[in-house]
């Protein structure tokens, strides 16, 4: 069975560029699932990338009690006070606890592509936030000052939106910022952010509360001791989590949607791309009826038959599926695109096509192929030999 299984399909391989105009209909239509899977997928691994490149172990971002998000989430200035001396923060030489007591803002501004309007986060950041924060670099220009009006704003959002070039005014609330720098944090979610001084910020807007503050803890386990001595506190009303478990929680939502999105619009293209392989091994079939009758009556089982229909069917739809994750590696890797985040501001990331989305992308394609060859195989190894013999 072995020998007549390899002779046949070795015999089936050789004869597929006679059947070249079906064959690309199994390889375009495999490779345009695969893409869009893989494309769809990129965008889930870089938002998570994002995030996770945004946070660190080490760090701890306390809200109100309640609080989904920044934006939800409002602080007094007493209750700073308290959070920034209890115990598990860092502290620099002179005693300050690493910290920052933020201020998140949504600012519309025009998108390049197209001008449309579409929200950017602005935070205000205290003047620890260089030492909190050391994986925001200025780039080009320098760091804003404290007191003054002026802002600097992540390499993302100098990408998606227009009017952030250094040099360039922001008007909040009739007042007028100046961009002063451009920073660059390793294409996490700061980047796509505009940072300003936080009291300036609040003195803008004629508000007096933040939305979070982010601590530099002691160490990564000093986290229990800071959320034992908030939590316990009667004056407090708050939240202590881990940077990297919030930012999660907070991209968990976007994530499952694009995850479902892919799954459900590479679904519904598998569908038809499993038919068009059904049509076109058919016809293969149906081509090789004298071939399949003639091994039949010579003494070749059905299996070795069944398993080189198949084969056929596989080849070409990992050929495709190499296609479509190689074409979304080549065009999509590195691509910048925006999303809504948590804080319902465009979040600017890159897509990031990884070996396991390929992989993942050729594991759809072999899928596709056996289902598509699975019936047609069956139907050859069934073929009534005296039946096909009167076609001879």
């Amino acid at each position: 069975m072995f020998k007549q299984t390899t002779a046949v399909t070795a015999m089936n391989l050789k004869t597929m560029p006679t059947r070249l105009w079906g064959s690309l209909v199994i390889v375009l239509g495999v490779a345009g699932v695969v893409g869009v899977i893989v494309s769809v997928l990129a965008m889930v691994t870089g938002l998570a990338a994002s995030m996770e490149h945004a946070g660190r172990a080490d760090r701890a971002v306390i809200l109100r009690g309640g609080s989904d998000n920044e934006i939800s989430s409002t602080l007094t200035r007493d209750a700073v006070v308290k959070i920034l001396d209890a115990p598990g923060i860092r502290r620099d030489a002179s005693g300050q606890a690493i910290a920052s007591a933020d201020v998140v803002m949504i600012l519309n501004r025009p998108m390049k592509n197209g001008g449309s309007e579409a929200n950017v986060t602005l935070r205000g950041v205290g003047p620890q936030s260089p030492a909190l924060r050391p994986e925001i670099k200025v780039v080009e220009g320098r760091w804003f000052k404290p007191g003054l009006h002026e802002l600097v704003v992540g390499r993302g959002a100098q990408q998606q939106f227009a009017g952030l070039s250094i040099g360039d005014h922001v008007k909040l609330r009739d007042t007028d910022w100046t961009i002063v720098g451009a920073f660059a944090s390793g294409g996490d979610a700061h980047e796509s952010e505009i940072l300003g001084d936080a009291d300036s910020v609040l003195s803008a807007y004629q508000r007096t509360l933040f939305q979070s503050v982010t601590v530099l803890l002691e160490a990564p386990a000093a986290l229990s001791v800071l959320r034992d001595a908030l939590t316990s506190n009667p004056q407090l009303s708050v939240e202590v989590e881990r940077e990297t478990d919030y930012l999660a929680k907070v991209s968990a939502t976007l994530t499952k949607v694009m995850t479902l999105i892919a799954n459900v619009v590479g679904g519904i293209m598998a569908v038809g791309a499993v038919f068009g392989a059904l049509n076109t091994m058919y016809s293969a079939v149906s081509a090789r009826t004298r071939e399949i009758a003639t091994l039949r009556a010579i003494g070749f089982g059905g299996t070795p038959i069944v398993v080189s229909v198949l084969t056929e069917a596989l080849s070409l739809s990992l050929l495709g599926g190499a296609l479509g994750a190689g074409l979304a590696w080549l065009l999509f890797s590195g691509h910048g695109v925006n999303a809504l985040g948590g804080n319902f501001s465009q979040l600017v990331f890159r897509l990031t096509v990884t070996p396991t989305l390929m992989i993942e992308g050729v594991v759809w394609a072999l899928a596709i192929g056996f289902l598509g060859g699975l019936l047609p195989a069956s139907r050859a190894a069934r073929l009534p030999i005296t039946e096909a013999l009167r076609t001879l």
